[in-house]
């Protein structure tokens, strides 16, 4: 490999690393100038090296920016009028105490099988912060049993691009690859929710002041998850005096109704079913019809005429669009003044801001790494290395998602970079797909659009944010591995 490309990649993860832990800038400086940094180092042309920055951070943008923004607003909708509460105790009661982490974990991996798990993530999380905020604890391990849940069937159960694509490439069966993916993701949620029960109350106490006062309103909590009352609070350093609320109705400052006003489970969960199945039917038909064309690798697609309505009301945009005004006008009394509304609208507005600036940046250093040529650079020498048939596919997943972010480009990089090897190395495909999908799951960190997301909703920042997220994908990734082993035994 071009040492001149590792010189860049080293160089941009290290700029990120010092700028975030050791200067006054924030991670959407630290992505751009690692950026402009990695680009130089690799040769980049610098008109061009701009072009890539704008470019991916626009895409990225594109792809995400609308929902995130539609899905705050949602968000702050379901938690003004008190929904997202009665959401909580309905989740509570249905899975029983004590069980919550596996509530959020199997929800995610159930919702990110049609779902992006960008769109998904910001569509749930206001469950789980109600949830927490209930509990009075125990955020940060819902917040990343949630994302993890989601990792797990977005990267390996089709029909969700990174798999799909993988199984087209690599000649799989997509009906062995759905039942295999699903396999996988049952095993290896409790990975999942052991590492965020571990991580949890060790990162609790380290969450921002933002993100906990949004969770806990004015009532502070501790790592063990119970409630700060009297004395200190510690959230604003004033003395305060034990909380008068019921155990069922946490307190917010934002939240305007009481417990007698609250809109039931059912009407809050509307404005988030609806998009979700909306979706879910976009993704089912528009499969169909792939299908039916003989386009399962998802290539040069035309939907069809009956497809086509169903794929516009089932868009993420338009889903939560839809979302968004059921929630308004179902979940907030008719009484509400206009200004009011608005003024809640403008506040989750400018909570997402910088969400969106930080994974534009993301993605627009994800898209100078890959046109520096890095991720094709190390999949071609992992190639070339004498190794267990597997274990091809797998690093190269592996390496490229460490050197440019998107799981997805490395499932597709690897798939394409392996299928030339399948009949020499005598290699199953369905285990070269499940091998490409799996070894895409390792350490997602700074390069990655969604460790933004996971990171900015849960609240954690720096050091907490790579022993919260990097260190629970890292786990799956790791749990994945006997799992190929075994599979390829099987098959």
């Amino acid at each position: 490999m071009d040492l001149q490309l590792i010189l860049a990649l080293v160089a941009g993860i290290a700029t990120i690393v010092v700028i975030v832990l050791a200067t006054r800038l924030d991670a959407f400086i630290a992505l751009l100038v690692a950026a402009v940094v990695t680009g130089v180092v690799a040769g980049q042309d610098l008109l061009a090296l701009v072009d890539s920055i704008t470019t991916g951070f626009g895409n990225t943008l594109a792809s995400i920016g609308i929902v995130i923004g539609l899905g705050v607003g949602i968000g702050k909708v379901l938690e003004v009028s008190g929904a997202a509460d009665s959401l909580a105790q309905a989740f509570l009661r249905a899975f029983g105490k004590g069980r919550e982490p596996w509530a959020m974990g199997t929800v995610g991996s159930l919702v990110s099988i049609p779902v992006f798990c960008d769109s998904g993530y910001v569509i749930m999380n206001p469950l789980a912060r109600s949830i927490a905020r209930v509990k009075r604890g125990g955020y940060v391990t819902l917040a990343l049993a949630l994302g993890c849940g989601m990792t797990l069937t977005h990267h390996m159960v089709p029909p969700t691009p990174g798999p799909l694509a993988a199984t087209g490439i690599l000649g799989a069966d997509i009906g062995a690859v759905i039942l295999t993916g699903v396999v996988f993701t049952v095993i290896l949620l409790p990975v999942v929710v052991i590492y965020a029960r571990w991580i949890g109350p060790k990162l609790e106490p380290l969450l921002n002041t933002e993100v906990r006062e949004q969770v806990y309103g004015t009532v502070g909590a501790t790592s063990s998850g119970t409630r700060a009352s009297g004395g200190i609070n510690t959230l604003t350093g004033d003395e305060s005096t034990p909380s008068a609320a019921s155990d069922d109705v946490a307190v917010d400052g934002n939240d305007t109704t009481t417990s007698a006003k609250k809109p039931g489970a059912f009407l809050g969960f509307l404005p988030l079913i609806v998009p979700l199945l909306l979706i879910v039917a976009n993704t089912v038909c528009t499969a169909i019809d792939k299908n039916a064309q003989g386009q399962l690798s998802g290539d040069a697609y035309e939907a069809s005429a009956w497809v086509a309505p169903i794929a516009f009301i089932g868009n993420p945009v338009i889903a939560l669009i839809i979302g968004l005004v059921l929630a308004v006008y179902i979940l907030l009394p008719r009484v509400t003044p206009r200004s009011t509304v608005q003024g809640w609208l403008a506040d989750a507005a400018s909570s997402a801001g910088l969400i969106l600036l930080i994974t534009g940046a993301g993605g627009a250093f994800g898209m100078v790494l890959r046109e520096s040529g890095v991720g094709d650079a190390l999949a071609e020498a992992i190639a070339s290395i004498s190794l267990p048939a597997l274990l091809v596919p797998f690093i190269i997943a592996t390496l490229v998602r460490l050197a440019q972010g998107s799981g997805t480009v490395a499932m597709i990089t690897a798939a394409s970079v392996t299928a030339p090897l399948i009949a020499p190395l005598g290699l199953s495909p369905l285990v070269a797909v499940m091998a490409c999908t799996a070894g895409s799951m390792v350490f997602s960190y700074f390069n990655d659009s969604y460790f933004w997301v996971v990171t900015r909703f849960a609240g954690l920042d720096g050091v907490s944010a790579i022993r919260g997220w990097s260190g629970i994908t890292t786990a799956v990734w790791a749990g994945s591995l006997p799992l190929l082993f075994v599979l390829d035994l099987v098959v």
